[in-house]
């Protein structure tokens, strides 16, 4: 039985899926947008946002902790300088999952894990056209 055992396993590894998971939150958080595999993207959203919500507390217990978890710098200061105070009105759901299609390879249901407020950033040819 697999009472009360929650999240996905992968076919991975604990430490292999825990530095998975590292890895591409880090990524979300630093990109603002993954393409990944839609399991995965759905693991990696319930992380990705209880990260968003410590940058919102901004104290520095809560920035300890992101810390703990993500270990780039830049990406936490960037947590909490920019993407905090940007989603401090909102309630949760920081995050969407678009559905693009299977994968050739393998046949993969393909997902885009990405934050709300993205914005896809033109170059300055296009807005020009």
């Amino acid at each position: 039985m697999r009472h009360r055992k929650a999240g996905r396993r992968f076919g991975r590894t604990t430490s292999h899926r825990r530095a998975m998971e590292r890895n591409m939150v880090t990524s979300v958080l630093d990109h603002e947008r993954i393409v990944t595999t839609t399991q995965k993207a759905k693991e990696v959203r319930k992380v990705v946002d209880k990260m968003i919500t410590l940058g919102k507390r901004g104290d520095l217990h809560a920035r300890r902790q992101a810390l703990s978890f993500i270990q780039d710098k830049g990406v936490v200061a960037k947590l909490f300088d920019e993407l905090g105070p940007e989603y401090q009105e909102r309630s949760g759901g920081y995050t969407r999952i678009i559905q693009t299609g299977n994968r050739n390879g393998d046949n993969a249901s393909m997902a885009i894990l990405e934050l709300v407020n993205y914005q896809e950033k033109m170059d300055m040819e296009e807005v020009e056209n």
